[in-house]
């Protein structure tokens, strides 16, 4: 690299000068205009005031952007008054004292007024300047011109409220697409209860869990809970077809496993170079019977590599429904379904959930099951609807740790104090 150094001639010296006589000449000129002259046709505005606001001196450039004439405006105008009313309003209350207590402010905005009305929005920095004894003697003000710093900032301004309206839109939009892949509500089952709750972790995209509830026959219901890989309109798209694929399967097959690989056979036909789709699903077939005992319940559940259902016993227990070996639903063409068969008892409530509560992020790192068990067993025994309730607090708890939407499915069996309902 080559160095230039002060003083210098030939190349080092060409960068500094034109190489013509004539305009160097006046290049040099230009470098030594008088003081004055820099002073009055600098880029930005400046002017002193005494310390009771008065102007004592300004540039010609302040006062061609002002429109004043110089006579108009030196000792006959303070600072205040070139000020718009909210401008000499700052200035009063918050500018002077502090310029008074700390000497200097830097990049004020202000809005002067011009000899026509109209405004100019400027930056102003002030300064209090001293005399040798440190006593105060005037203000020096320099004022930068803002109007296209402005302009920007209005558009900056607009283009940042049309966003938040695009991004308004588009959640009105996905919660009304959410919706439509959710049941409006559960279908309630006589001398149960039951209970949902979607837990979705942003406005700006459709997740892709889902959940239903629905009769097949007489005393038989189906319901199931899944998670479909992605979000937005291609896991809508997934998370629609898995929905009812499962409810029309369901009534013209009475065994779960058989449901869920006809679910699976449907995903893998729809399968899409560059377009993952498949889902963790659990599904369930609940019978209700009412015997000389009471109301009594058989589940089966199938699942294709769903995380395992939660037991809440009516003796304060809890433990997890494993269901091992299930593979995700739509990737093979001849997934494993794992299967689990249980009476829930009176008093017991089943738990259905996605991976979004237990994937959870704490400071501990990762929610996990062994946490949920913990909880559930702090919470046994509960009803549907104390139980759903309990995990959404939970999820609330969690804040921003929810990364991931959350759907939750709960079936309850009451004791026999509380069967007023039979089956119809």
């Amino acid at each position: 690299m080559m160095m230039c150094r002060a003083g210098g001639s030939g190349p080092e010296r060409a960068g500094f000068e034109p190489d013509d006589p004539a305009r160097r000449a006046e290049f040099t000129a230009l470098l030594e205009d008088d003081v004055e002259d820099l002073y009055e046709n600098a880029p930005c505005g400046y002017l002193s005031t005494l310390l009771d606001g008065r102007i004592a001196k300004i540039n010609t450039t302040l006062l061609n952007w002002l429109g004043y004439r110089r006579e108009d405006v030196v000792g006959r105008r303070h600072f205040n008054d070139l000020l718009t009313v909210g401008g000499r309003l700052y200035h009063e209350t918050h500018f002077a004292p502090l310029l008074r207590m700390q000497g200097h402010l830097s990049g004020i905005a202000l809005e002067l007024r011009a000899a026509d009305g109209s405004r100019l929005p400027v930056l102003v920095t002030s300064t209090v300047k001293t005399g040798a004894d440190g006593e105060p003697l005037l203000i020096r003000t320099t004022v930068f011109d803002a109007r296209e710093r402005r302009a920007y900032e209005t558009e900056l301004l607009r283009a940042r409220r049309e966003a938040e309206r695009d991004r308004e839109r588009l959640q009105r939009l996905n919660a009304t697409l959410q919706r439509t892949l959710l049941p409006a509500v559960l279908e309630p089952v006589p001398g149960a209860d039951v209970a949902a709750h979607y837990h979705a972790a942003s406005p700006d995209e459709v997740g892709g869990d889902f959940y239903d509830l629905f009769p097949i026959s007489p005393g038989i219901w189906g319901f199931f809970l899944g998670d479909v890989c992605g979000k937005g309109a291609v896991a809508a798209t997934i998370t629609s077809l898995a929905r009812y694929t499962l409810r029309a399967a369901a009534v013209y097959d009475s065994d779960p496993t058989a449901v869920l690989r006809h679910l699976n056979t449907t995903m893998v036909r729809d399968h899409r170079r560059g377009h993952p789709r498949f889902c963790t699903v659990i599904y369930g077939r609940l019978t209700l019977t009412d015997g000389a005992g009471g109301l009594h319940a058989t589940v089966t559940l199938a699942s294709g590599g769903h995380p395992p259902a939660l037991l809440l016993g009516a003796d304060g227990t809890a433990d997890y429904l494993h269901t091992p070996g299930g593979q995700l639903v739509g990737v093979f063409p001849d997934a494993a379904i794992s299967t689990v068969t249980f009476t829930l008892e009176a008093g017991a409530t089943l738990l259905l959930y996605t991976d979004g509560l237990t994937e959870a992020r704490t400071a501990e790192g990762f929610y996990g099951e062994s946490a949920l068990l913990d909880f559930a067993r702090d919470l046994a025994p509960a009803s549907a609807t104390g139980t759903v309730s309990a995990v959404t607090a939970l999820l609330d708890s969690l804040g921003t740790g929810v990364t991931d939407d959350t759907a939750l499915l709960a079936l309850h069996l009451p004791g026999p104090e509380h069967l007023r309902d039979r089956l119809e």
